[in-house]
């Protein structure tokens, strides 16, 4: 008899990943297919949606193959992606330009625009965050202000995981979690927030209606399915934002608010799970609506393994990753005084700065490339305490489970987990944001009654903390660079 699986696809920042779960959770195949980023200018990120197409389109098909050879049949697909990006179509549902991304950073006039005209505290108030740079909102203002062309023949405004789903679909369709990292959504009502729409001069007909995480939007088209092989008339299902995704597979819930995690990729992010939609009075750190209809803070600086792939890559292209980490870990904490701010590409949490930069400090003739690697991976922890301290008192955690390529590296987990001052657990399974959005797939599938019983039954477990790692002199040295470089605002 055939294996029923849901299948997840996650639209990344470097690529895509495909995903088939059987009702218990286990992996039954895997595919990842990546795609550029574009960089035309200093600060800017983009990326052309018809790669995120052809990479999605290769992987569904590899799933299938796979599949077929397992005797396991797809029953539903479920959708994640980065958050916050603006992919501009016209009304015949084109796209108008690339699409800018999450940590593209040319909105900053924008973000002083929306500040001027809705005071901060309201914006807050009601969307659970401050306009930041990375939003989607900041991105159709900048739209409207530096290509009026384009604007003129914009029609709708979709995040990238949405976007798939029209084209999959041909329904327009949001969901909370991923609606809320747009900039306009109000969080009490889950649905978009008119009177900021319109004091900013918004169309609010832009935006997709928003629908449940675990809501079927639609049905795969045929174009599509003859294209991967899946069956035409598959449902699709709303899904997640690749956070809150990643949260659902990590059974992060707000029915276990103390259990918490940490990733460690690109960016950095500490996840606390929310009941009621409370945020930092000063928007330091994001709320945001959860795929499990619950709400959560995140606390996000933007290079965590992207400062450690920039000083691979740049600075040590020819030596090998783990002999870098080797050379990191017979550097004795505190790396004798070199301190790293991790500001590549501006900063989220807490300081909302799009203009900070990168810093080392503390470097002498007697230091070397083990004291620099272990300056970067102690400053991306750094940074993450930081945006904790600001969560705390909002959302305070038990203990953190860990996810992302940092995950692999129990040195770089040691120094989170003395950082934060909060155990860290690896898990029996690393699930990302695919693994989420093919569980938020589940329950439209009929695999388990409702998304709780679906979380319970593919939840991994958590294996023992890893030994904490003494973070004080680094903290220490970090908080001393960071106040002198950007003190705190009055």
């Amino acid at each position: 008899m055939s294996t029923p699986v849901t299948l997840g696809v996650d639209l990344g920042t470097s690529g895509v990943k495909a995903v088939a779960l059987d009702a218990a959770g286990h992996v039954l195949a895997e595919v990842t297919e990546t795609y550029p980023l574009l960089t035309p200018r200093p600060g800017w990120t983009e990326q052309r949606p018809a790669d995120w197409l052809a990479g999605t389109r290769a992987a569904l098909t590899a799933i299938v193959a796979r599949l077929r050879e397992l005797d396991a049949t797809p029953i539903a697909l479920g959708l994640s992606g980065q958050m916050h990006g603006l992919v501009p179509l016209d009304a015949g549902g084109e796209v108008l330009r690339p699409a800018l991304l999450w940590n593209d950073q040319r909105t900053g006039a924008q973000v002083e625009a929306i500040e001027a005209r809705i005071p901060r505290a309201d914006l807050v108030a009601r969307t659970g965050n401050r306009a930041v740079t990375g939003f989607q909102l900041p991105k159709i203002l900048w739209m409207k202000d530096e290509e009026p062309e384009l604007y003129a023949r914009l029609r709708h405004a979709l995040i990238p995981k949405d976007y798939l789903g029209y084209v999959l679909t041909g329904v327009l369709a949001a969901e909370p979690s991923d609606a809320s990292g747009v900039g306009a959504l109000n969080l009490a009502r889950q649905d978009w927030d008119t009177d900021i729409l319109g004091e900013l001069g918004i169309d609010p007909a832009l935006f997709p209606p928003v629908v449940r995480s675990v809501e079927i939007t639609g049905t795969l088209n045929v174009e599509w399915a003859a294209q991967t092989g899946l069956p035409a008339g598959l449902p699709v299902v709303a899904g997640g934002g690749d956070n809150a995704a990643a949260g659902i597979a990590l059974g992060l819930t707000s029915a276990r608010p103390d259990v918490g995690s940490l990733s460690l990729g690109t960016s950095g992010v500490v996840f606390s799970p929310l009941t009621t939609p409370t945020p930092d009075p000063e928007g330091r750190v994001h709320l945001f609506a959860h795929a499990d209809g619950g709400y959560h803070l995140l606390g996000v600086t933007l290079s965590a393994a992207g400062s450690l792939e920039w000083l691979h890559h740049r600075l040590a292209p020819d030596v090998p990753l783990p002999a870098l980490l080797d050379e990191a870990l017979a550097v004795p904490a505190g790396a004798d005084g070199v301190s790293f701010l991790p500001y590549l590409s501006g900063e989220r949490s807490p300081l909302m700065n799009p203009h900070a930069r990168a810093a080392f400090t503390g470097l002498s003739l007697a230091h070397g490339r083990g004291h620099v690697v272990r300056a970067v991976l102690e400053g991306s922890v750094a940074a993450l305490a930081d945006a904790y301290a600001v969560m705390a008192p909002i959302a305070p955690l038990r203990s953190l489970l860990s996810t992302g390529g940092g995950a692999r590296s129990e040195m770089w987990l040691g120094l989170a987990s003395g950082a934060l001052g909060l155990p860290v657990h690896p898990t029996s399974a690393r699930p990302g944001a695919a693994h989420g959005a093919a569980i938020l797939a589940m329950p439209a599938a009929g695999l388990h009654e409702n998304l709780t019983a679906a979380i319970d039954a593919t939840r991994p477990d958590a294996l023992e903390a890893v030994p904490s790692v003494d973070m004080t002199a680094a903290l220490g040295a970090y908080a001393r660079t960071r106040d002198a470089l950007y003190p705190p605002e009055v």
